[in-house]
């Protein structure tokens, strides 16, 4: 993957949005999220205190998939996604269900959610698989969450870890490097759900953000880590040869060392914050 020019860095939201524009209504009707990643992973169930009847807003949430298993759950949900295809095919699938009067979506910018969503906050954030790379900076996100949280209320991540990255796309050797860089350049047709699928806006922008990136720009806003933990199983599998237990989660393989490959946390906005 090439590095991304200084073109590409200004460019990198509207390059992103036609990407997820396009791709929405592709991934809307594919089986990865029909069949397979369609819900919350039985960790993030684990670590998730009891959501009935908490609001909860879902930052880059898609197509609404997670957001809604949110609402099954019994929360009251709001998804927000930059991508109006993404938030039209989230409407649509919530109906589907019989859960639309428990979701709303929002089509925003995540940096300007506040104003979209007037000011609003929840006892909740939930956010991640997936999510951080597509933003180049983590401390005027961190920023948006927190004042997204009424105090007492947290945020919950789950994503995937940044190491794996620094590998080769075929194996483990190492060819790039872990600290922040500027990010890279896709220039690749198809999809995660399709590689073969037919599209036009192939051009997309991500970028690196280690652990201790992600932490600091939680804790600076005023966010309180309540947990932190790495998980040697993934829902995307980043290699070819990842072995499955046939439920849509990858680990490797037993012969292979083992490598931290998602992770989650907590992290709890004090009960006597105003801000």
């Amino acid at each position: 993957m090439p590095r991304m020019s200084d073109q590409h860095r200004a460019d990198w939201r509207d390059l992103n949005h036609a990407w997820w524009e396009e791709r929405a209504p592709l991934h809307l009707g594919s089986a990865f999220y029909r069949e397979g990643r369609s819900g919350l992973e039985d960790w993030e169930w684990v670590e998730l205190p009891t959501v009935d009847g908490l609001d909860i807003i879902h930052l880059q949430c898609h197509i609404g998939t997670d957001t809604i298993h949110l609402a099954r759950a019994g929360a009251r949900t709001v998804g927000l996604d930059f991508s109006a295809n993404a938030t039209a095919g989230a409407a649509s699938l919530a109906a589907e269900v019989g859960l639309a009067e428990r979701t709303e979506w929002v089509t925003s910018d995540v940096y300007d959610a506040p104003t979209a969503l007037d000011g609003r906050a929840f006892d909740a954030v939930y956010t991640g698989k997936g999510a951080l790379c597509w933003l180049p900076d983590l401390d005027r996100w961190a920023e948006v969450v927190a004042g997204l949280i009424r105090p007492g209320g947290f945020l919950y991540l789950s994503e995937f870890h940044p190491f794996p990255d620094i590998m080769s796309d075929d194996d483990t050797a190492i060819e790039r490097g872990y600290f922040p860089h500027g990010g890279f350049v896709y220039d690749e047709p198809g999809s995660y759900v399709d590689r073969d699928a037919a599209t036009t806006q192939n051009l997309a922008v991500d970028f690196v953000h280690p652990i201790s990136e992600v932490l600091q720009a939680i804790l600076d806003h005023g966010l309180v880590l309540r947990f932190f933990h790495e998980q040697a199983t993934t829902v995307f599998p980043r290699w070819p040869w990842l072995e499955t237990t046939g439920d849509g989660v990858w680990h490797m393989p037993a012969d292979r060392p083992s490598l931290p490959l998602m992770y989650s946390l907590r992290a709890d906005k004090p009960a006597n914050c105003h801000s």
